[in-house]
């Protein structure tokens, strides 16, 4: 079967960026499992595994149009520290959920000072182009209940 709209896809994939070092990786842990054509992985891959088969392997650069997007620096902010009231101690690198004009986003700390809190909305890997290795494990229709909900159920997807 190929892979196409609704098809429930297992791959292993290592994640380099343009320097050559790993980012992620499913080596030697389940494969990955989701469901194409619903968002569930970045668009350039997802594009790219389109028609592919169990068996297949492929090399994948994804620019960042079509990754984790490009770089938005209305997105980093300086909010107040009264905003981190009853968290104790913050530091550079920690994340945060956080209401925006668009929703739900994760915001990292990129800085700290007496007064305010710099963070950054920004996804850690914008602005990079992404290279993939991916293997193909298996492709399948997915069920009934699979598509009323928009993901993979079972081994390597979701578990009610």
């Amino acid at each position: 079967m190929q892979i196409v709209k609704d098809a429930v896809v297992q791959i292993h994939y290592t994640l380099k960026n343009d320097a050559g070092e790993v980012l992620d990786s499913s080596s030697g842990a389940e494969p990955l499992a989701y469901m194409q054509g619903h968002g569930n992985l970045i668009a350039g891959l997802e594009k790219a595994l389109e028609g592919k088969r169990a068996g297949d392997s492929l090399s994948v650069s994804v620019p960042p149009e079509e990754g984790y997007g490009v770089r938005d620096e209305s997105l980093v902010q300086d909010v107040p520290r009264s905003a981190f009231e009853g968290v104790p101690s913050v530091e550079v690198g920690m994340q945060f959920h956080a209401e925006s004009n668009h929703g739900p986003r994760t915001v990292t700390v990129t800085d700290v000072s007496a007064d305010t809190i710099t963070v950054d909305g920004n996804h850690p890997l914008a602005d990079q182009r992404l290279h993939f290795a991916v293997e193909v494990v298996e492709v399948r229709a997915a069920s009934e209940e699979e598509l009323s909900h928009g993901h993979v159920h079972g081994p390597g997807g979701h578990h009610h």
